[in-house]
């Protein structure tokens, strides 16, 4: 029994760290790509691409699920000549990922034109109808998608819709200009350098033990939490304590739990907690500007 307890946790500790040199492995590498140009150049031609037209993402129905299609460079500039473009629409994508074996990922929109470019949006039922899918809205497939592929689409819109926002320096008002892997953009007037960011989102489930408060807000009907975004110099618990709050003034001391986060779609950082109140501080008072009703 001994000797087995004993192969048995060395197995699991050689996964474990099986699994951590794995996921140091491809942070080097990414890191790799978004500091050396050459090397992400490279990358690029060895790379897969995942589509977007407008911030939507190319996906092929399969059944109840949807599949999410990748283009190699090769089918990707073919693709490109058939629309009248040249593989210097390539320098548009992004770094959004990598695999065990240093397949790098880029995401790409064909309908975004650059403010600093002369290249134009290409036609959207047509490229449906050649590539055998559609571009499909990402949060109405969000739960028709494997949590792989939803993560790494939410990467990807982040990415692509922060660098569509930020062609143009705040403070010179001058063209920005992006490295290749897409992961800063420099004004060369003003020398400052953008990085991307998200917006930390708090979604909180608030019960007592016993029972648990649910209102409706602009969520489709059905679906029941209260969130908001987190103020400037708020932390996380902060944002809760606020939202109960205004939300719930009878509610009383109450003590916050977090858990993981996930990445959301607008480039948002979606923080689950949990709010737990004595019981017995049950009373609501429903502010119908945010809520329609709350019990």
């Amino acid at each position: 029994m001994s000797l087995y307890c004993r192969t048995f946790f060395r197995r699991k500790s050689f996964g474990c760290y099986r699994l951590l040199s794995t996921y140091v492995t491809k942070a080097r590498y990414l890191f790799e790509l978004k500091e050396d140009e050459e090397a992400c150049r490279k990358a690029q031609k060895t790379g897969v691409f995942y589509l977007f037209h407008d911030l939507d993402p190319l996906l092929q129905a399969s059944g109840h699920r949807y599949l999410v299609p990748r283009l190699s460079r090769a089918e990707l500039e073919g693709l490109l000549g058939k629309f009248g473009q040249d593989s210097q629409r390539i320098e548009d994508s992004v770094l959004v990922g990598c695999s065990e074996q240093q397949e790098a990922w880029f995401a790409l929109d064909l309908g975004l034109k650059s403010a600093s470019s002369s290249r134009a949006s290409l036609p959207k039922s047509e490229m449906e109808a050649e590539l055998g899918g559609s571009f499909i809205k990402l949060r109405q497939a969000l739960f028709q998608l494997n949590s792989v592929d939803s993560s790494l689409l939410f990467t990807a819109q982040a990415l692509l819709r922060w660098h569509d926002g930020h062609q143009f320096c705040s403070k010179s008002g001058q063209p920005t200009q992006k490295n290749v892997a897409g992961s800063k953009r420099v004004c060369a007037s003003s020398k400052i350098i953008y990085y991307p960011q998200m917006a930390p989102v708090v979604i909180t489930l608030v019960s007592d033990g016993a029972a648990a408060y649910l209102p409706p807000e602009s969520f489709p009907r059905g679906i029941f939490c209260p969130a908001s975004f987190c103020d400037i110099g708020e932390s996380v618990g902060d944002t809760v304590h606020r939202e109960v709050r205004k939300r719930w003034p009878g509610s009383g001391k109450h003590t916050v739990l977090c858990v993981p986060a996930l990445a959301f779609p607008n480039s948002s950082l979606m923080i689950a907690c949990h709010a737990t109140v004595k019981p017995g501080h049950t009373e609501i008072q429903v502010n119908l500007k945010e809520l329609e009703a709350a019990a």
